[in-house]
């Protein structure tokens, strides 16, 4: 492969708006929120089934 004369690095990317990227966070943001909702209630689901019912 021959590379081109003045090639230097890669060529500049287009950057993508602000708004993309405040919707990207917050997307990952509730995703993150809600496996740690679902993880929280797994395990007190657990121990809750682990528990002895008095008698």
């Amino acid at each position: 492969m021959i590379r081109s004369r003045g090639a230097i690095g890669f060529a500049a990317a287009p950057v993508a708006s602000s708004r993309l990227i405040n919707a990207v966070a917050a997307s990952l943001a509730f995703g993150a929120a809600s496996l740690c909702l679902i993880s929280t209630l797994k395990v007190l689901a657990i121990k809750l089934m682990a528990m002895p019912i008095p008698m």
